[in-house]
C-alpha cells in the first residue's frame, strides 16, 4: 500500500489544535495564586468552541489536497458512529470503555490524522447523543484525539509483534488517559485532603505529585480495568478488525495509513 505523508497544512491544523489542548491541560502547573484561571472553569466552554473547529480543518484539509477520497471520509463517518454508539455502553461502569480499542484500531489502519479526527468527533458525537456535554467534553475529545493519532505514529510492524505492539499501546494510552482527564476537574474540586488538593503557586513537582496521588486515590479503580480491557481486546480482536480495515481502505488515500502483513 501507497504511504501518503501528512500534508503541511493537516500537520499545522494538528500541532496548533494539540497545542491549545495541551495548555488547557498544564495549565494548573504554571499558574500563580492571583491567576484569573484559579477558581474558573468557564474556561472549557470557550475551549469546546475552539477546539471543534479546529478538529474539523485537520479533516477538511486532507480533503482539500486530496489526502482523503470519498470513501475514505464515508468510512471515517461509520467509525465515528461506532465510537458514537458504545461509548455510553461501557462509561461508568469500573472503567470498562471499548471505545478506545475502536480508535486505536482506526488510528492504525488509517494514519494519524484519521485517528485524531476520529477520537476527537467520535467523543463529541457521543456527547450530543447522550447529552453529555459539558466542561469534562473538550478534555475528552483531545485525549481520544492523542489517543488515535499516536496510534497512527506506531513504528511499523508486521504479524504478532505489531499485535503486541498495538496491546502495550493501548493498555498505557488507556491507563494515562485517566490521569488526564482528571486534570479538568482536579484544580476545582473542594474538601481534598491537602496531600492531594490543587493549590495554586506550588512548585511543579509538589504540583505533580499532588496531581498523581489524586488521580492513584479517586480514579486509578476505573482506569487500570480500562486500561486491561482495550489490551485484551487489541490482542484479540486487532488482526481481523486491521484485516477488514485495511481490506475496505486499499484503494482509499487518507494520510499516512499504515501497511502491514497481519
Amino acid at each position: 500500500m501507497k504511504i501518503i505523508k501528512i500534508n503541511s497544512i493537516t500537520n499545522l491544523s494538528m500541532v496548533v489544535t494539540s497545542m491549545i489542548g495541551l495548555f488547557a491541560f498544564i495549565w494548573p502547573f504554571l499558574i500563580q495564586e492571583n491567576s484569573i484561571l484559579n477558581k474558573n472553569s468557564d474556561y472549557a466552554g470557550i475551549l469546546l468552541l475552539v477546539i471543534v473547529p479546529l478538529v474539523l480543518m485537520v479533516a477538511l484539509a486532507d480533503i482539500m489536497q486530496g489526502g482523503i477520497d470519498s470513501r475514505a471520509l464515508a468510512i471515517l463517518g461509520v467509525l465515528i458512529a461506532v465510537v458514537a454508539a458504545i461509548r455510553p455502553m461501557g462509561g461508568g461502569i469500573a472503567g470498562l470503555e471499548p471505545v478506545w480499542a475502536i480508535i486505536i484500531i482506526g488510528g492504525r489502519s488509517l494514519g494519524a490524522s484519521f485517528g485524531f479526527v476520529l477520537g476527537a468527533m467520535g467523543l463529541l458525537g457521543s456527547a450530543i447523543l447522550t447529552g453529555g456535554i459539558g466542561p469534562w467534553l473538550p478534555f475528552q475529545m483531545m485525549v481520544a484525539a492523542w489517543v488515535g493519532a499516536g496510534a497512527g505514529l506506531l513504528p511499523k510492524l508486521i504479524g504478532k509483534k505489531e499485535i503486541i505492539l498495538l496491546a502495550v499501546y493501548g493498555f498505557i494510552v488507556a491507563f494515562i488517559a485517566g490521569l488526564f482527564l482528571n486534570l479538568w476537574f482536579w484544580p476545582f474540586a473542594n474538601g481534598l485532603l491537602p496531600q492531594i488538593s490543587f493549590e495554586p503557586g506550588l512548585a511543579i513537582n509538589e504540583q505533580l505529585s499532588r496531581w498523581v496521588r489524586f488521580t492513584l486515590l479517586t480514579s486509578a479503580g476505573f482506569d487500570l480495568p480500562r486500561a486491561i480491557t482495550t489490551a485484551l481486546l487489541l490482542f484479540f480482536l486487532s488482526s481481523p478488525l486491521l484485516k477488514a480495515m485495511r481490506r475496505m481502505t486499499k484503494k482509499a488515500n487518507f494520510s499516512k495509513p499504515v501497511d502491514s502483513l497481519v
